[in-house]
């Protein structure tokens, strides 16, 4: 090998070679091997995450799972309850400000009174958050141990949970039921659903 019309010595051409050696290795280390590593330990940082949030959210999962199952426990034992003369709504709004008084935040809608013999039924939702599993429970609970006849139909429970907030949220179909004997008819009481059908089938 000659560089500027001069030979290289023996000495100098093995210690050309080994820098040049040097050299491709600085550059693996600089450009493949320091990035395959960083790309790697992100991965592995990165599935960790992941494998913790999956364990809270099924921990979350499996909590609710397990409200749903007392909640239908509870529904299969009953409770003693009584049935309330029409018109009870003002008592029974109260009694469920009250349930939700733990609540973060909450909703109550009621639909229309529907009326068959002597029965009144009145349906309503509950929509509400909590911060965590055990205050939603305690609320659950209340509404099954009301004082008024009530039914719980159904009961949906999701848990949300990110960088900025952690909540329960719970949405309750329910109603209560009310009787006419020894109630008093209002502008609010609906027609009687069951009279109205024999009313029609005499007429056939």
């Amino acid at each position: 090998m000659k560089i500027w019309s001069r030979d290289f010595t023996r000495f100098e051409s093995i210690l050309l070679v080994i820098l040049g050696v040097l050299l491709v290795g600085m550059v693996y280390v600089q450009f493949v091997d320091r990035p395959v590593r960083a790309a790697i330990a992100s991965s592995k940082a990165e599935c960790s995450a992941i494998e913790t949030e999956l364990s809270v959210v099924k921990a979350r999962a499996d909590r609710l799972d397990k409200l749903n199952s007392e909640m239908e426990q509870i529904r299969s034992d009953g409770a003693t309850t009584r049935m309330e003369s029409y018109n009870n709504s003002k008592a029974e709004i109260q009694m469920l400000n009250d349930v939700l008084s733990e609540a973060d935040q909450y909703t109550i809608n009621f639909a229309d009174v529907t009326r068959s013999n002597d029965q009144i039924r009145r349906q309503f939702t509950l929509t509400f958050r909590t911060s965590d599993y055990h205050s939603m429970r305690r609320i659950i609970e209340k509404l099954c141990a009301s004082p008024y006849r009530c039914l719980i139909d159904e009961i949906r429970c999701t848990a949300t949970s990110n960088s900025k907030e952690s909540y329960v949220s719970a949405n309750v179909t329910a109603t209560f039921f009310e009787t006419m004997v020894g109630g008093t008819p209002d502008a609010g009481l609906p027609e009687d659903s069951a009279a109205a059908e024999r009313d029609v089938q005499a007429l056939q």
